[in-house]
């Protein structure tokens, strides 16, 4: 098992109940459910690196205290997960 799989599956619930989340969200979210939570490092890699998720933009706006340009995540369509190419 991966050190992130509960992680992943936890932001894909998250972004199927949402619809779309930026990360500083996505962030708190996990913080939140689990104990030992998780890093913003480790929450941009799951975002970038699962095909499942796909970015949707940025918003600018304060987020902890300071004013931040973040990345808006969404799911992937299907048929392009699934594509051969």
């Amino acid at each position: 098992m991966s050190r992130t799989r509960r992680l992943r599956e936890e932001v894909l619930s998250l972004l199927i109940d949402k619809g779309t989340a930026n990360t500083v969200e996505i962030f708190d979210h996990l913080n939140g459910r689990f104990r030992w939570g998780a890093t913003m490092n480790q929450v941009g890699n799951i975002m970038a690196k699962d095909s499942r998720f796909s970015k949707v933009g940025h918003v600018r706006g304060p987020f902890r205290g300071s004013v931040y340009t973040v990345c808006v995540w969404g799911l992937t369509p299907l048929e392009t997960i699934q594509s051969p190419t």
